[in-house]
């Protein structure tokens, strides 16, 4: 804690805008958020670049339409994984805790998915 006599609370924004303010802070160009259908069920079928999931992710399809983008999420605690144009894909990288707090990429590229987590 920088000062532990004048707290700051984080209360006044939820955590998913906080890491996104954080990734602009720390020079992620060009970030735009998804939104899901069916709560925490993506279909995102246009677009790329840099996205970041407005609620924690149960499923995410990169359907046709999208052949690479970088997508920050939070897994959520009944996470499935993902698909690309509508088959789930095994994913490279690292391993997804469906905690429902810790942030993540997912990058697509030539039809596979890579995870990474972010932090610590």
């Amino acid at each position: 804690m920088i000062n532990s006599n004048r707290v700051v609370s984080v209360t006044r924004t939820d955590l998913l805008s906080l890491y996104a303010t954080m990734l602009v802070a720390d020079g992620v160009s060009s970030i735009a958020k998804v939104s899901a259908g069916d709560p925490g069920v993506f279909v995102v079928s246009s677009g790329s670049g840099n996205k970041i999931a407005d609620e924690p992710v149960k499923s995410f399809d990169f359907a046709t339409g999208v052949s690479s983008m970088t997508l920050y999420f939070v897994p959520a605690f009944d996470f499935e994984g993902f698909k690309v144009q509508g088959v789930k894909v095994t994913t490279a990288g690292a391993d997804v805790d469906p905690d429902a707090a810790t942030l993540y990429t997912a990058t697509l590229s030539s039809g596979d998915v890579t995870i990474e987590k972010i932090g610590l």
